[in-house]
């Protein structure tokens, strides 16, 4: 997007999106709500702290939107800014104000690329393991990299949300998936080219978040009794 293009779509945000959008946040684990969105933008996305929307005049574009007193708006900036610009991320253009303008990112994500029983290469698998070792190597920590936050365009992978990258904890979710990958989709799910329906996948998901859970706090208990025994 060339500098005029992009000031234009700041004034629109400013005078029209802005003053007009109504959105809040009720509790931090449930998606914001939208209660008002002045058209003609549109909802692409919310999560639990922010929403994604557009504006048709700006098709390369878009906006992520922070709830009011909601973390994350100042770490995500960060981030874009480490990243800088790599082909498979987005760039942050302009950040203000609990708002930030994104390069948009064309594709299907890897859960409703299961959905639809749509082939996955191992292409796509590298380039979203190159990318996340291009983030280690600027100083940022991969976390909550999963099938709803990569894509898949052309054949080539993506990594959608990078909002939690500086967080130092470890975590093992593109590990597992992996995992899953290579063990489960290529030799049995590929070839049938099964399509598996949003409760099915929604119900592994609930599963997979109990079993790593039970893990943790299987940690957590080994490590008290490990520190209290000496």
């Amino acid at each position: 997007m060339n500098k005029s293009h992009l000031l234009y779509l700041l004034k629109s945000i400013d005078q029209d999106l802005l003053p007009g959008l109504q959105i809040e946040s009720v509790n931090p684990r449930d998606p914001i709500k939208i209660k008002y969105l002045p058209p003609p933008w549109r909802l692409l996305g919310k999560g639990n702290y922010a929403a994604v929307v557009d504006h048709p005049d700006y098709p390369k574009c878009v906006v992520k939107i922070y709830a009011p007193g909601r973390p994350g708006y100042e770490e995500e900036v960060e981030v874009y800014r480490r990243l800088g610009s790599h082909p498979a991320f987005s760039e942050c253009l302009y950040a203000a104000d609990g708002f930030l303008v994104l390069k948009r990112l064309d594709g299907i994500t890897l859960y409703d690329c299961m959905h639809r029983g749509l082939p996955i290469p191992q292409q796509v698998i590298q380039d979203i393991d190159e990318a996340l070792d291009y983030a280690r190597s600027r100083g940022l920590y991969p976390h909550d990299v999963h099938g709803r936050n990569v894509m898949m365009h052309q054949g080539r992978g993506l990594v959608v949300d990078i909002s939690d990258f500086l967080h130092q904890e470890a975590c093992s979710k593109w590990n597992d998936l992996k995992k899953a990958y290579y063990w489960l989709y290529r030799p049995l799910l590929r070839p049938l080219r099964l399509r598996v329906p949003y409760s099915a996948l929604n119900m592994l998901r609930k599963s997979y978040r109990l079993v790593t859970s039970f893990k943790t706090l299987c940690c957590q208990l080994v490590f008290k009794f490990l520190y209290f025994k000496r």
